[in-house]
């Protein structure tokens, strides 16, 4: 079964319940997975989940799934998805948990995904490259902290579970692993697609003061008005950042 859009298979069972309990507790009514694979981790969502949807883009892994889970699918608790999860509405299916073994280079998007469910997601629990976990829940002031950091932080809190090392995965891929949960933040926001439009703004040079990669969008003047103008984005709180924010609107 070829690896066509890179797939590294987690088979560790005792890493897959963790996550699997992570992100249903006892029980969920309803989980999505995203990117199932070879179904590993889809077998220890079914024992905690009352139903769930797997997400598949790679034909000949759904192929595999659809007989791997013939019975959960003929009895309703599974529903397999055959597209590209970033061409779906997650919030499609209900309320639900989320999970998934995110690919590096659609992390960033497959997070949009989620928090444009709204409401509609209770908690998200996923696994990542150990240095993008790192990003997602970095601190401000702290080297990772930027952009990534931001947009998560904004719509949820994030907690870095545990380490994954490489050596769990088949093949093994070149880095080592980490388990974020996500849990939503319940922030209250009129305008969060302005603000995270303002905030890649901010963090275009991360090593540049907010006046230097602000000036340009929002005009000289009115950023060299500002006490915050000196400092780095990466210096202030996503709170901070609102509130900046709310001033050059």
């Amino acid at each position: 079964m070829g690896r066509r859009f890179g797939q590294h298979f987690l088979a560790k069972k005792s890493i897959l319940d963790r996550i699997a309990a992570a992100a249903c507790g006892d029980v969920a009514p309803l989980a999505i997975e995203i990117g199932p694979g070879k179904g590993a981790l889809t077998e220890a969502l079914l024992e905690r989940a009352e139903r769930m949807v797997a997400i598949e883009v790679d034909p000949v892994l759904v192929h595999y799934l659809r007989q791997k889970f013939a019975a959960a699918i003929e009895t309703g608790r599974l529903t397999l998805i055959e597209g590209d999860v970033l061409k779906l509405d997650l919030a499609a299916w209900g309320p639900a948990v989320v999970a998934g073994n995110l690919p590096y280079y659609i992390t960033s998007p497959i997070l949009e995904k989620l928090f444009a469910m709204g409401d509609q997601w209770r908690r998200a629990v996923f696994m990542v490259q150990a240095e993008v976990a790192a990003r997602l829940a970095a601190a401000p002031g702290s080297r990772d902290f930027g952009f990534l950091s931001v947009q998560t932080q904004l719509f949820a809190q994030p907690e870095i579970l545990f380490q994954v090392l490489r050596t769990a995965f088949r093949p093994p891929p070149k880095v080592d692993s980490a388990v974020v949960r996500l849990t939503p933040a319940h922030r209250e926001m009129a305008d969060r697609a302005g603000f995270l439009r303002f905030a890649s703004a901010a963090f275009r040079q991360k090593r540049k003061t907010l006046r230097n990669n602000l000036a340009p969008v929002y005009g000289k003047d009115r950023v060299d008005a500002l006490a915050e103008g000196r400092q780095r984005a990466e210096q202030m709180s996503v709170d901070a950042l609102i509130t900046l924010y709310e001033k050059l609107r």
